[in-house]
């Protein structure tokens, strides 16, 4: 139980580490960055997708609290979630018989992530409550500059930080103690016999919005139970704690739920896409 509580407790210091640096910069241009968005609307999910290939978990957490404050939209959000490996590209790096991979599952993961958000932007067009964030910014604006560089740099994003880091070690202790409870042994051995449904169940084990997910589907690649298609569904789903991050929140509660559905249908064709072309390889 204590090997649980320190590795939920690394995970999540982890996301308080990346999410405080990301904060403290994102504090020096939050204007300019949210403007960006704003003025560039064409390129958004380009730019998510691209984040989102950055493995650290922090990031779909600070997207998701970007979305939150409206200033990035569904599609771009989307993009970030899809794109999001975690920890993965580290374990892959580590088999050289499986690094091969690494090139694809990025590539796939960022065009899909791209894909994904143009699509639903296309679909759920949210420019309004963007631009209207965008004014509230503005006229905020010279209320923060005349804040001291402690109290906005700092002590801000420290406190900001804090509650997220708070939140997400108890979702870590609690999906952490279920992967425990289950077994990983009880994972591969189910995967292993039931190759045709493994896209399916990869994407159920990368619903659990904990980092120990894309480690747990990683190490089943490269012991040979989890196929290459099955991998990129579980870990396209898989997007941290960003998903759970929105849902605590009322207003962005229903459409957190349509992105949940969304990312894992979108994540699930892909996987079974990928697994046909093999098995036909």
């Amino acid at each position: 139980m204590l090997d649980i509580f320190l590795d939920a407790l690394i995970d999540s210091l982890k996301v308080f580490g990346i999410a405080f640096v990301l904060y403290f910069l994102f504090s020096f241009v939050h204007e300019r960055v949210t403007a960006s968005f704003q003025k560039h609307k064409g390129v958004s999910p380009l730019l998510g997708a691209s984040c989102g290939l950055i493995p650290e978990c922090g990031i779909s957490v600070v997207g998701a609290d970007m979305y939150h404050k409206k200033q990035i939209s569904m599609g771009t959000i989307l993009a970030i979630f899809f794109a999001c490996s975690d920890e993965a590209l580290f374990i892959l790096c580590s088999d050289y018989k499986k690094i091969a991979y690494m090139i694809p599952l990025l590539a796939i993961k960022w065009i899909c992530g791209m894909g994904i958000g143009y699509l639903v932007d296309a679909i759920f067009k949210r420019r309004e409550t963007i631009e209207s964030a965008l004014l509230k910014v503005d006229c905020c604006e010279h209320h923060h500059n005349q804040e001291g560089f402690l109290l906005k740099h700092l002590l801000h994003p420290f406190l900001h930080c804090l509650k997220i880091f708070m939140y997400v070690l108890i979702v870590n202790l609690f999906f952490g103690i279920l992967v425990h409870w289950i077994g990983e042994e009880q994972i591969i051995s189910f995967l292993s016999s039931n190759e045709a449904l493994a896209p399916l169940f990869a994407g159920l084990i990368g619903l659990i919005p904990n980092c120990a997910a894309s480690v747990l589907m990683s190490e089943l690649f490269l012991l040979n139970g989890l196929s290459f298609g099955a991998l990129v569904t579980g870990l396209s789903v898989n997007a941290g704690v960003g998903l759970i991050y929105l849902l605590k929140f009322k207003e962005t509660r229903k459409n957190a739920l349509w992105m949940l559905l969304i990312l894992f249908l979108y994540s699930l064709c892909i996987g079974y896409i990928l697994f046909a072309i093999m098995k036909g390889v």
